[in-house]
Parts: C-alpha cells; sequence; structure tokens
C-alpha cells in the first residue's frame, strides 16, 4: 500500500483546506454535535449544502457533469481528511448523495439526472431510501411492499420502517415487489416516489435519545407514474446491489471520524479534568487510539484495492464492523467518565452508537461477508 501524495494531490488538500478555512463556521462546527435536527440546525445544515455544491465541494467524486469534479480515489481520501479535521458537517442527504445518486447515474433516464441530482446535492430536496420493512431488515429480498402496474401507474400498498429523515423527504427511491410469483430475487423494482404524492402516510419514529431522525412510511394505493421506474422491470436487486456496493466503499473511509471523534473525547476530559492520571481510564483510551490505527490499515486495504483493481468489498465490509464496535466502546467510555456532564454530546452518543452496528449493514451480516470474501469460508 503506497500512499504517498504527488505534488498535484497536496495542491488539492492545500485548496481544500483554506477554503474550508474561509467559510467552515464556529457555528457549523458547534451544529455537527448538536442533540437531534430542530428546524433552525436543518435549514442551516440546507444552507451549507448549498454553499459547497455550489463552490464544487459537495460532491468531489461525482462526475463534473453532474456538478462534481471527478476526484481520483486518492482525492477522495484527502477530501474525507481534510473534512474530517475540520470537523464540517456530514450533508444532509449523505445516504442520497453515497447510495441513490450513483444508481441514478448508472440506471436514470436523462431527465432524471439533469432534473434530480444537482438538487439532491445543494439539499434542495431531501431523500429517503425505502428499504427496510418490520418483516424485511438487513434481508432486503423478503421485503412485501407491492406495486401493481395500471396503465400508466403503478399502485403501491405496503410500510416501510427506519427511513432515515421519511419525514422530511421530497423524495424516496422505493423498493417494491412487481412480480410476486418470481423468486424473491427477481421479482424486486425500484421507483423513484415523490413524496407529496396522495396516498402516503409519514409518522416519525423517536429514539432513545428522544431525536426524530427516522420514520415509518405507508403507501395506501399511492399512484407512481410508470416513468418514475428506476433501471429495468424486476431489476431492482441488481439496483440494489450496485447502491449498497457504493456505500461500503464508503465504509473505507470511515477511521478518519473515529480519530476525530476520539480527539473530541480527550479535550473534552481534559477540560473537565476527568480523566487525570487513571490507569484503567488512560488503559482504555490507549486500546482504542491502537483499534483505530488497526481500522485506518483496513481501510487503506480497501482503498489500495481500488486502485488496483482488487475486491475492496470485503475489506471494507469487514472495516464497517470494526468502525461500529469502536464506536460503541468510545461511546462506553466517555458515559463511565463524563456521565451526563459532557455537554450532552456524550449522553446522547451513548444511545446512539447502538446503532451503529444495525444501521447501514448489520455486523452480523457484515460478519458473513467477511468469512466468505476475505476468508474464503463456504456458505455453510
Amino acid at each position: 500500500m503506497d500512499f504517498s501524495y504527488p505534488p498535484e494531490l497536496e495542491q488539492f488538500r492545500i485548496e481544500l483546506r483554506e477554503w474550508l478555512s474561509e467559510n467552515l463556521t464556529d457555528e457549523l462546527v458547534a451544529a455537527r454535535r448538536n442533540l437531534g435536527r430542530d428546524d433552525a440546525t436543518f435549514e442551516m445544515m440546507r444552507a451549507w449544502n448549498a454553499t459547497m455544491a455550489d463552490e464544487g465541494w459537495a460532491a468531489v467524486s461525482w462526475p463534473r457533469e453532474y456538478g462534481g469534479r471527478g476526484a481520483t480515489v486518492l482525492e477522495q481520501l484527502v477530501y474525507t481528511e481534510e473534512t474530517t479535521r475540520a470537523r464540517a458537517p456530514m450533508p444532509l442527504n449523505v445516504i442520497g448523495m453515497n447510495n441513490i445518486a450513483p444508481a441514478i447515474m448508472q440506471y436514470g433516464t436523462e431527465d432524471q439526472k439533469k432534473t434530480l441530482l444537482r438538487r439532491m446535492m445543494r439539499a434542495d430536496d431531501i431523500w429517503c431510501q425505502g428499504m427496510s420493512e418490520p418483516e424485511a431488515g438487513s434481508d432486503l429480498a423478503s421485503l412485501r411492499t407491492r406495486a401493481v402496474r395500471d396503465g400508466d401507474d403503478f399502485v403501491v400498498n405496503g410500510q416501510k420502517i427506519w427511513t432515515s429523515l421519511g419525514h422530511r423527504a421530497n423524495w424516496c427511491q422505493l423498493y417494491v415487489r412487481t412480480d410476486p410469483d418470481a423468486p424473491k430475487h427477481k421479482g424486486i423494482s425500484c421507483l423513484i416516489v415523490d413524496m407529496s404524492l396522495p396516498g402516503i402516510e409519514v409518522r416519525p419514529l423517536v429514539t432513545l435519545n428522544g431525536d426524530a431522525d427516522f420514520a415509518e412510511v405507508f403507501f395506501h394505493d399511492v399512484r407512481v407514474p410508470a416513468d418514475a421506474l428506476l433501471g429495468p422491470l424486476n431489476g431492482g436487486w441488481q439496483v440494489a446491489t450496485t447502491t449498497l456496493s457504493h456505500e461500503r466503499a464508503g465504509a473505507a473511509r470511515l477511521y478518519a471520524e473515529m480519530q476525530a471523534r476520539l480527539e473530541e473525547l480527550v479535550d473534552d476530559m481534559a477540560a473537565q479534568a476527568e480523566a487525570g492520571d487513571d490507569p484503567v481510564t488512560l488503559r482504555r483510551l490507549g486500546e482504542i487510539a491502537l483499534r483505530i490505527k488497526y481500522l485506518e490499515v483496513l481501510c487503506q486495504r480497501s482503498i489500495s484495492a481500488t486502485l488496483h483493481g482488487g475486491d475492496a468489498f470485503g475489506s471494507a465490509s469487514l472495516a464497517k464492523t470494526v468502525w461500529g464496535e469502536i464506536g460503541q466502546d468510545m461511546a462506553a467510555l466517555a458515559f463511565d467518565v463524563l456521565g451526563s456532564r459532557g455537554a450532552g454530546a456524550w449522553a446522547n452518543y451513548r444511545l446512539t452508537s447502538r446503532s451503529l452496528t444495525i444501521a447501514g449493514g448489520t455486523s452480523q451480516i457484515n460478519k458473513n461477508i467477511t468469512a466468505q470474501r476475505v476468508l474464503g469460508l463456504p456458505r455453510k
């Protein structure tokens, strides 16, 4: 793994670092750790997303024709290092930009690409992803939400749950069953659904920390235009696989987030004089720091595979598993030392960290991927 950066890449780093220094405010950095998404904070983040998009910094990996910079893999790595170092907030449409946009670029019509992608990047439109159902979580192929063709429309009935930003979304990338008689992986289609259509009911879900970042969404005889189909009819599994492969490639950059979070924890402990010379606390901090370095190596292996045409999927899935476990252990340490006094942020993280081994692919599923694709073990 050779990650020596050529001079032009360092120039890219300097340009981004200077732009962030001039435009990223203390208010935005503080809002990154905000407890929940109140309306004022949400609109401030939306404005920040628009600013980044207008300056070409919102989606550097996207092709230039869609508002990106066509960044190389190493440029994307530098971008992640610098935005994380500066404590820049994540995009509101992070799922849309990492998961849905690549699918639109690959399978969408020209009208869909021109109409939807730019507005997604600027957060003019908020996107959600309709995958999980009460009976279909990690096993997407078990979904039951139905779409029946009726003239120029699909008529959709069913329910989705744990839909991130579902109650704020303007658009949904929705996975539905269009052929109930086909094998379960082959009867699924993907629709791009306008969330203002009649028959859609959204109920926010309040989580342990009191936030309502998720929702359950009900579809009652919703008529979706047939030209909202993304990809081929009954080819939704292929679309979903493309989407999820982009998401897991993003897991190769997660060490930067954990490093930044650990630095914040050390600063907060020092500010409250809580860590001191307690050997148990110092040992736990050291162990987490070492595990983050291991995670960095895992991520670099995934990046190296991407650069050299190897299989990045297995190592990225393993990195995601390690990232979730580190996050949970760091949250436990913060709560043990700071309790509820860490400006509320660490008490909040103690609760939200429980989702780190579930969201974006459960640890159980990712460990199966590691067993099969990294260790070469049989399925049974």
